[in-house]
């Protein structure tokens, strides 16, 4: 009887370290090449995942076929491009910020191009640790070629299917966090009741509060399972792939695209200004690389 009474106190004993080890996530490893301006970033494992989507009521058709792609391992930034670290480029390269930017009407409460917004004054207040806006892909390709100087390291922006593989992390569900939309100010920074209360007109506003109306400092949601944060959400990031209407032409290796008349780059993620049909790691839209809104950033990838 004693016997059996040990066993049951170890299985007692043993149950919540049981249970921790199924929930808790693993530690992630971040870097940064240099101390004072350089991004953090995380490593990601090469890997096979199924890139794009079935569309879902207004979704585009631009998210198809669904397609298999295999990527080599790469580095990715743990956070968007911050202001604070766009300002240091901008400092040391002299690069001149493009005005004309868009951003939100008072009149129309829609975006319109501004000629005095540039991504010192988007529109709206912000913290050096909120991402930079009202840069085009232009820009982030010079800050990447700054950093890669800077560094001695081969950083540029990641390819659309390197960006959707560290945007689902190992999922499949129809949003990174799971397939519930309700609960989506737990987790991402879009359209919602904070932005609702500025822009009254904006019927894409989702029915909860995550207590932002525009950008929020990076890093103020929940970390993906690759350890990674605002995959989606707070602003549409830029990556290297001209775009093209669906996935057909695309390579399957993890590469860019850059095939077509590339008058059109490629962002990823949704944004602040967005509802529920830019939440989705699948979601992608287009923009002209010279074009400047206060919506749009970008993020760092790197080569291992």
């Amino acid at each position: 009887m004693l016997h059996v009474r040990l066993i049951a106190l170890a299985l007692m004993l043993s149950a919540p370290a049981v249970a921790l080890a199924q929930t808790s996530k693993p530690a992630v490893k971040t870097f940064r090449d240099c101390a004072d301006v350089c991004p953090s970033m995380v490593h990601l494992p090469s890997g096979t995942f199924q890139m794009g989507a079935i569309p879902v009521g207004s979704e585009r058709h631009n998210i198809q076929p669904v397609h298999a792609v295999t990527l080599k391992h790469f580095a990715i930034g743990q956070f968007e491009v911050t202001r604070g670290e766009y300002a240091a480029f901008s400092k040391d390269s002299g690069r001149v910020a493009g005005g004309n930017c868009e951003t939100i009407s008072p009149k129309t409460e829609i975006l319109e191009h501004e000629a005095s917004a540039t991504w010192r004054n988007p529109g709206f207040a912000q913290t050096d640790r909120d991402p930079v806006v009202c840069v085009s892909w232009e820009d982030a390709k010079a800050y990447v070629a700054w950093l890669s100087k800077k560094t001695g390291k081969h950083y540029r922006l990641p390819s659309e299917s390197e960006w959707e593989y560290a945007a689902r992390a190992g999922t499949t569900t129809h949003y990174w966090w799971g397939e519930d939309p309700a609960v989506k100010c737990q987790y991402a920074n879009g359209a919602d009741l904070s932005a609702k209360r500025q822009y009254k007109t904006w019927v894409r506003a989702t029915a909860c509060d995550d207590g932002f109306a525009h950008t929020a400092p990076v890093g103020s949601f929940p970390a993906n399972a690759f350890g990674l944060h605002d995959m989606v959400g707070n602003v549409w990031e830029w990556v290297e792939d001209c775009y093209a209407d669906n996935y057909d032409p695309q390579p399957r290796d993890g590469t860019a695209y850059t095939g077509g008349d590339c008058k059109d780059r490629v962002n990823r993620g949704g944004s602040w200004y967005n509802g529920m049909d830019g939440m989705r790691p699948a979601s992608r839209d287009n923009t002209d690389p010279t074009d400047h809104a206060n919506k749009v950033g970008f993020r760092v990838a790197r080569d291992d």
